[in-house]
């Protein structure tokens, strides 16, 4: 896997982060709502390793 690679996964990874801020704003998650947040968590680190390692994502 090559860093354009890398980069546009990230870049996909990122722009998903936004479906589930949508999601956890919905009242009727229940339990499920622990996921969202752990899913949130570990995107945000992947986003912060990735930017640790090669710059800012290119939105």
């Amino acid at each position: 896997m090559d860093v354009q690679d890398i980069k546009q996964r990230v870049t996909a990874v990122q722009s998903k982060r936004d479906y589930l801020l949508r999601l956890l704003e919905q009242p009727n998650l229940g339990t499920l709502r622990i996921d969202v947040n752990q899913a949130l968590e570990e995107m945000d680190e992947l986003i912060d390793e990735y930017r640790r390692t090669f710059g800012e994502v290119e939105s």
